[in-house]
């Protein structure tokens, strides 16, 4: 006969190849078709509510890696709450405003905005939107994220433009929000004022010039003809040069070198003396800053007075301490000419090209006037040093093109007036990792104000009003009519309606004694739209609620999301809009290099779909430290690739050997579990604890992490590797055997159900192969709560764990015996073992059937061998067993052939096949 006939040889149709590329689009059009978001809102709905906020990512172009990463994580905190005791909705947002829309339809659409009214043309942008989002929708769903995607919040419907138009008012109300003539920062790119949240730094090769201004009335302290030398990077500002700033409480120094006498810092002296090459200069006065208020010099090319000012930004770190100061294009040059009632002077317009207000330089762009300039100031003799150096420098993070600070009346929210209440809220979030805390908070600390208005045409109105003196009219009553018609008819009649038509009915103003309005143009920053979301979506979602439990998206978030949020959030309540915030960090190649396309080194999240499956890459997510800057390559996710091979496996393995198991017939009662099957209970209680609560922390690199190697230590080498011998070998219904399988089920089980977040397709496909399981998925069900095990004390676990360590021993001695080729496979394997101690020899002793757990022949407990070999608990002698290999079992056994009816089997076995299996004997 066959004696495998008598095996129970893994059986199950669950397949070994995952297919997912071809298996997760059916699976997930099946959980569409199912309603499972609705199914796991009913089934979750009374529980406590947590709710993740979704940062709205912009609606333009296909998904990257960072997408993917950033919505992969949302997904696994969605689903891990919902499987452990939390309502945990998820509404998809999109941020929809904002030039890069614009800039598509005119340079990729070919669209000529000349021929369209704004109203027309906002109407495209609106369209390519929504075109956008379904592209982009289509494309997320695909990465397994569960969520409300049928009804995402969106930052151009009605009624989220409704709620910012609040938001705005609110502010305004409260006196946040005014408008004033002040530098800040320009685009001439994308024409218009860009707050710090749009500004990124990038290297950038600039004039170095170092400018004599010459003094023309000294006030007693300096001779008529002395040169202040100022140094500047921008040589293109000099024409609205008003003043030179000093530090009151620096020391000047006069020097004389050959015929001429110069004004610098004290302390910069050296350093200038090396820069302009000066060989015999002497200083000849010394004074304090404070001593030259208000000093005139002359302009270097302009017949103009240029006074000199006294002020604390000016500083040693680089220059000469003599500040060239232009009030039209710096912050802190604004400032302080403010305090002596000079204006700014601004003669640069909304593309960067120099108007009138510059005479001689009239029609040229900014930064071609930089050599202009500079030959002009060498004409005259003005010109003591010109370089070139490369230094960071702000540029317009849309179009990554350089910015410059210009002088204009923008719309402003003052955020230093709540400022300490958002350091306190501050403090009071949780924040993930807890260096972000520092990040915002500096950033906050140091921040004045926000500029919020764009000269852009593509974006939520400003809902200001000017009466006919050109008072800014901003009421209750106003800010509630645009509201209530913009949740009507959405804000392109903003500029579709008279102003007349969108004030409310009758509305008066002692400013407008002829019932004259006219209305702002400017829009509203992007950061305003995205920052209202707290009220536009967590307070008037029925499922919402204000504060989010987290906020989670990139790094670059401190300075826009996280920072709008907070501002616009503090501002009208007082309090954040989150209990805590998660960041990630940024995509690099495999070699740790930043990801771009002039590289050829970026991984295309479509591409991995199609080639390996979205839960390999939900895998990889899981597997990164992504609170730093990630790693992703070919290479790594062919190991990623693997490790879901061997976790795919061990499914396969378990359902094979729990197809004969009804877990409502055939499970052993906990305390009557074999005491090895109890330790590996436990175990899996261990495992419960340490997973659970890296998913309460975030820490899903630890998930991961502690389930692989459950699996491939625990399981795979230990537990699933002994057990194969009585599952295939003893009796169907044979008390060790459903011992076994009893831990085996609630092990598959509960391994299936913590793995459910992070690869939901390949745990959906084994929940439809586990017998028994009520639940139509794994997603409706709860996670395993931990336990104590029955009949199971801390002595027991003591016990086995320290076999464990004995085992450890045993097997480098059967490694090192294969080495020496006195063994093949272990099975063919006699040892003897000798405890070092007594505990050791007590716990040997005490565990039956200790040749199968080591997965050995024949084990010798507890004698000594002449030819041992020590290790750390206990010494061991290997050598080849004698008897001969059983058919049936492999064990070798000085049994086989006992029986005469079954000559090539061990007794055990052939017991087993007489009274189990007579009817094939």
């Amino acid at each position: 006969m066959e004696y495998k006939d008598t095996l129970r040889m893994p059986k199950t149709k669950f397949p070994m190849r995952g297919n997912l590329p071809n298996k997760e689009p059916i699976r997930r059009e099946e959980w569409e078709e199912n309603k499972i978001y609705e199914k796991v809102q009913a089934r979750t709905k009374g529980r406590p509510t947590f709710i993740l906020h979704d940062g709205p990512p912009y609606a333009n172009g296909d998904l990257h890696i960072g997408h993917a990463l950033n919505k992969i994580l949302k997904d696994f905190i969605i689903r891990y709450k919902s499987m452990n005791g939390y309502n945990a909705p998820y509404v998809p947002g999109w941020d929809t405003h904002g030039l890069p829309i614009e800039t598509a339809l005119t340079k990729q659409k070919k669209i000529d905005r000349k021929k369209l009214s704004i109203a027309e043309f906002r109407q495209m942008c609106a369209d390519y939107a929504m075109e956008q989002i379904e592209n982009q929708r289509k494309q997320f769903k695909q990465l397994g994220v569960r969520g409300d995607w049928d009804n995402p919040y969106i930052t151009l419907t009605k009624d989220y433009e409704a709620a910012q138009i609040k938001v705005f008012g609110e502010m305004a109300k409260k006196g946040y929000i005014y408008k004033g003539l002040k530098p800040v920062y320009w685009s001439p790119s994308s024409e218009s004022a860009l707050a710090e949240a749009e500004i990124e730094y990038k290297d950038k090769r600039s004039p170095s010039i170092y400018v004599a201004y010459e003094v023309v009335d000294g006030n007693e302290l300096l001779d008529k003809g002395t040169k202040f030398i100022i140094w500047t990077t921008t040589p293109w500002t000099i024409p609205a040069s008003l003043g030179i700033s000093l530090h009151p409480d620096l020391e000047y120094v006069v020097v004389q070198v050959e015929d001429e006498k110069y004004v610098v810092a004290h302390d910069l002296l050296e350093s200038i003396e090396e820069e302009l090459k000066w060989e015999d200069a002497k200083v000849i006065k010394t004074f304090m800053g404070r001593h030259a208020d208000k000093i005139v010099a002359k302009h270097p090319f302009y017949d103009r007075d240029v006074i000199v000012m006294l002020g604390t930004h000016v500083t040693t770190e680089a220059g000469t301490g003599c500040v060239h100061t232009a009030p039209g294009h710096g912050e802190d040059d604004f400032y302080v000419a403010e305090k002596y009632g000079i204006e700014a002077l601004c003669p640069v317009d909304d593309k960067g090209f120099f108007t009138a207000e510059a005479p001689g330089f009239e029609g040229l762009f900014y930064d071609d006037a930089n050599k202009v300039v500079s030959e002009k100031l060498e004409e005259v003799g003005a010109l003591l040093s010109l370089k070139f150096i490369t230094h960071s420098y702000p540029h317009d993070w849309r179009t990554k093109k350089p910015t410059i600070f210009r002088a204009t009346a923008q719309w402003f929210a003052s955020i230093k007036d709540f400022r300490h209440t958002l350091l306190e809220e501050i403090k009071e979030v949780e924040w993930h990792p807890h260096w972000g805390e520092t990040r915002l908070y500096n950033m906050v600390r140091d921040r004045e104000d926000w500029c919020i208005s764009r000269q852009r045409t593509w974006g939520v109105p400003i809902p200001v009003f000017y009466a006919e003196n050109n008072e800014p009219i901003i009421t209750n009553e106003t800010i509630n009519h645009v509201s209530d018609l913009f949740r009507e008819h959405g804000s392109n009649i903003w500029f579709e309606w008279e102003a007349k038509d969108l004030l409310p009915e009758g509305f008066t103003s002692e400013h407008s004694p002829n019932g004259n309005f006219t209305k702002e143009t400017d829009i509203m920053d992007v950061w305003f739209d995205s920052g209202s979301s707290h009220e536009a979506v967590l307070m008037q979602r029925e499922d919402h609620q204000r504060p989010a439990d987290v906020y989670l998206e990139g790094s670059d978030q401190y300075r826009g999301w996280f920072n709008s949020s907070l501002s616009t959030s503090v501002a009208i309540t007082g309090k954040s809009p989150y209990k805590s915030v998660i960041s990630h960090g940024f995509s690099l190649d495999g070699e740790g290099r930043k990801m771009s396309k002039s590289l050829g080194n970026s991984i295309d999240p479509a591409n991995i779909l199609k080639q390996l499956g979205a839960d390999i890459l939900r895998l990889w997510v899981s597997s990164v430290d992504y609170q730093a800057d990630f790693r992703i390559s070919q290479d790594i996710l062919k190991q990623v690739s693997e490790n879901y091979r061997k976790i795919r496996n061990t499914f396969r393995f378990m359902l094979a050997n729990l197809a004969d198991f009804n877990p409502n017939e055939d499970r052993i009662a906990e305390d009557k579990l074999e005491e090895v099957d109890r330790y590996m209970l436990h175990r899996l209680q261990q495992l419960i604890t340490n997973v659970k609560a890296s998913y309460d922390e975030y820490d899903f690199s630890s998930v991961s992490q502690n389930i692989h190697n459950y699996i491939a230590i625990d399981l795979s080498s230990f537990y699933l590797d002994f057990a194969k011998d009585i599952l295939y070998i003893e009796a169907e219904d044979n008390h060790r055997r459903r011992s076994i399988q009893t831990v085996y089920y609630e092990t598959l089980v509960s391994i299936v159900q913590l793995l459910s977040p992070i690869i939901p397709h390949t745990t959906e496909e084994v929940w439809e192969y586990i017998n028994g399981v009520e639940a139509e998925y794994v997603q409706l069900t709860d996670m395993p709560n931990v336990r104590e095990i029955a009949n199971f004390t801390k002595e027991d676990q003591e016990k086995w764990d320290h076999f464990m360590k004995v085992r450890t021993d045993v097997l480098k001695a059967l490694e090192e015996a294969r080495n020496e080729k006195i063994i093949g496979k272990p099975l063919e394997a006699k040892i003897t073992i000798e405890a070092k101690d007594d505990y050791t020899k007590e716990v040997l002793q005490s565990i039956p059937h200790i040749h199968q757990l080591l997965i050995v022949s024949e084990a010798i407990i507890n004698e000594k061998h002449s030819q041992a070999k020590e290790y750390k608990y206990v010494n061991i002698h290997v050598e080849k067993h004698p008897g001969e290999k059983c058919e049936r079992c492999w064990i070798h056994s000085d049994t086989v052939g006992e029986n005469e009816k079954h000559p090539t089997i061990c007794t055990r076995c052939a017991e087993v096949v007489e009274e189990h299996y007579s009817d094939l004997v």
